[in-house]
């Protein structure tokens, strides 16, 4: 997220500074080079959120933002104590106020507002994330409700006000804390390198407790903790520690002037390599993906600061510098913006629409961050909040009486809307609803009679009646590779089958479905296993969503099933996962190397119109593509080893 330390923050501690009588220099209003830093940072995010395909780790630039804030406060408490002999805490906090508030209490309001025209689903948990939202502790509440960062499944408003959750605390609790260092830098003579060894040490622990909690199922925990996510924040104070002491973090030294060129180039690279390849399905990511990329983020600001030169002259650059400015506006502003525009503008990712929707967001998003720069953020910065009231007031009791009658009733329509879709809002979106709605229709078909494999005609078949049950196991089965029905398929899966479950009983009377919501491939090895020898003659299997492929995984189910039935493999599809790729590659590879096995591409038959607002879950027209791609796998698999064409009934969408 965007750091709520800015440029003005450090000028308003200089102009305090100054008036003080201290002997010592008043710090200065500006450190150069961070705007830039900062709108490289959100760049990052920004692309990371319009598809995490474009740059897969993206989202390591919150630990950009990060080791920036943990040394731009810490610098500007330091400066501040060396200079008056004191830190005004309340004045600090009020600071703090002015420059996080402003721009929340307008994003949240009009955010919902604008949501509840487009999408309902949007508004899934609103009361939570509003809440958390304005008290700074979306972090915790989101840990609390089992939400997970990077695989909801209903998209959240407000879900990037994690890591503004996360700085708050520490802008909370940190000065405290600095104090008390201060206090022991002074009574106990301990030196600032020793001051900052202690405080790096506070983030290793909390990188040691990331690695340790990492769940690969959920790393919601280990990625929104406070306790578990402050590496960037203490690595970015304990330099601010040491390069506002007398070393100036040791660049004064002949190894950083010999080897200043080469840190900056490989940390540059770093970063870079960090951002394309860090995806968020890989352990290794959160267990040093993350401690590297705020170790490379504090050697450049070091040297962005440390002196003039190449690095702080890009930095410094116009464009950059206006981004910078504006970043916390854009961080608040581009997910709501993302999300409403991807309802209001509904595209497959990969198309021409698509990047063109992504464009407009962006658009909309930098137009809002600079509206809310000039009109809201900067005027509460410099007049106060008092100020800026009186300011309005004074606006408002120059308008005419109807002038101020509009405006009063504008206000109070406005509130009660909010107030009533704040209250009316759903508690489960459309998707999790069919899902349950679904799941307990599973659990109907296993009590019925068709579970046993009832025979029943199938319309979505080649066109004959199968009387057949499951067909024997073991080395009385023959390979059968004709088209089959409905009686004769098992379909194994996750909550994309949950969804699509109608969709499949009409395509396939008499299909056997065993399908959760939040089911991984070693879920589905359990199930296969435990069909033993009633597994019919051709399995559906379709896993991945919620984990990614597990290819070791695969081949064990493969080699329960045997090479004697037919067996689909659905590859996956998600808006919003940059590891589908990898995951449908690894499923092709692993179909080639088995005749009997083939591959439902989901992924390519999938059309906008075909998802729910999650951008995962079929909607019901969906749901029909997705049985109707397992059909045609089915059919084009018979075909592969029969020679003969299998005709497809058509069968009208309801």
């Amino acid at each position: 997220m965007a750091p709520t330390s800015t440029i003005d923050d450090a000028r308003v501690a200089s102009r305090a500074s100054s008036a003080s009588a201290a002997p010592t220099r008043a710090p200065r209003g500006h450190l150069a080079g961070l705007d830039g830093l900062r709108a490289l940072a959100i760049a990052a995010v920004i692309v990371f959120h319009l598809d995490p395909d474009w740059l897969p780790g993206g989202f390591l630039g919150v630990d950009i933002f990060f080791v920036i804030s943990g040394f731009l406060i810490t610098t500007l408490l330091v400066r501040e104590k060396r200079s008056t002999g004191r830190v005004d805490l309340m004045s600090f906090w009020t600071r703090r106020a002015r420059r996080l508030l402003p721009a929340l209490v307008v994003v949240v309001p009009v955010a919902i507002l604008i949501a509840r025209t487009v999408e309902t689903d949007l508004l899934v948990g609103i009361r939570r994330q509003a809440l958390g939202a304005l008290t700074f502790s979306t972090n915790w509440l989101e840990i609390a409700h089992g939400s997970n960062y990077f695989a909801a499944t209903s998209p959240q408003l407000f879900m990037n006000f994690w890591s503004l959750a996360v700085e708050e605390q520490f802008y909370l609790f940190w000065p405290l804390v600095t104090l008390v260092l201060l206090a022991l830098h002074r009574r106990l003579a301990i030196t600032e390198g020793a001051l900052a060894t202690l405080v790096l040490g506070v983030g290793v622990a909390s990188a040691v407790m990331m690695a340790v909690t990492y769940d690969p199922a959920n790393p919601t925990r280990a990625y929104y903790g406070t306790d578990t996510h402050l590496f960037g924040l203490m690595l970015g104070a304990a330099l601010a520690i040491a390069w506002t002491g007398p070393t100036r973090a040791w660049t004064t030294t002949a190894i950083w002037r010999e080897r200043r060129s080469w840190l900056v180039g490989g940390s540059l690279a770093t970063i870079a390599v960090l951002l394309v390849l860090a995806g968020e399905g890989s352990a290794w990511t959160f267990r040093l993906g993350i401690p590297l990329i705020s170790v490379a983020t504090a050697l450049l600001l070091l040297a962005a600061v440390e002196r003039p030169g190449p690095l702080r002259s890009v930095l410094e650059l116009a464009p950059l510098v206006w981004v910078g400015r504006r970043s916390y506006g854009i961080y608040l502003w581009h997910w709501p913006v993302i999300l409403i525009v991807g309802q209001d503008i509904p595209t497959s990712a990969g198309t021409q629409e698509f990047v063109w929707t992504r464009v407009w967001a962006v658009l909309v998003t930098l137009a809002l961050a600079d509206l809310s720069f000039r009109f809201v953020e900067t005027p509460v910065r410099r007049l106060g909040f008092r100020g800026s009231l009186r300011h309005v007031a004074t606006s408002v009791r120059s308008f005419s009486l109807g002038g101020r009658r509009v405006v009063t009733g504008t206000v109070v329509v406005l509130a009660a809307a909010l107030a009533f879709v704040v209250l009316t809002a759903p508690d489960i979106s459309r998707t999790q609803q069919m899902i349950e709605d679904n799941q307990a229709r599973i659990a109907q078909q296993k009590d019925s009679p068709a579970a046993a494999g009832a025979s029943t005609p199938s319309p979505a078949a080649n066109g004959r009646a199968d009387t057949r049950k499951d067909s024997p196991s073991g080395s009385e089965r023959r390979k059968d590779f004709t088209m089959p029905t409905g009686q004769e398929i098992v379909i194994f899966g996750d909550s994309m089958v949950v969804g699509a479950v109608p969709a499949l009983e009409y395509y396939f009377p008499g299909v056997r479905i065993d399908a959760e919501s939040n089911r991984q491939w070693a879920d589905g090895l359990s199930a296969v296993a435990a069909a033993d020898d009633s597994l019919r003659r051709a399995v559906v299997l379709a896993f991945g969503t919620n984990a990614g492929t597990d290819p070791e995984t695969v081949e064990k189910i493969l080699a329960e099933i045997g090479d004697k039935r037919m067996v689909v493999l659905v590859n996956l599809h998600a808006d919003r996962l940059s590891r589908i790729g990898g995951d449908n590659a690894a499923l092709e590879e692993i179909a080639g190397e088995h005749p009997n096995v083939t591959i439902a591409d989901w992924d390519s038959a999938v059309e906008a119109e075909d998802l729910q607002s999650d951008g995962i879950h079929p909607s019901l027209g969906g749901a029909h593509t997705y049985a109707a791609t397992i059909r045609q796998a089915f059919a084009d698999l018979s075909e592969q080893h029969t020679g003969k064409k299998v005709t497809l009934k058509d069968l009208p969408r309801p």
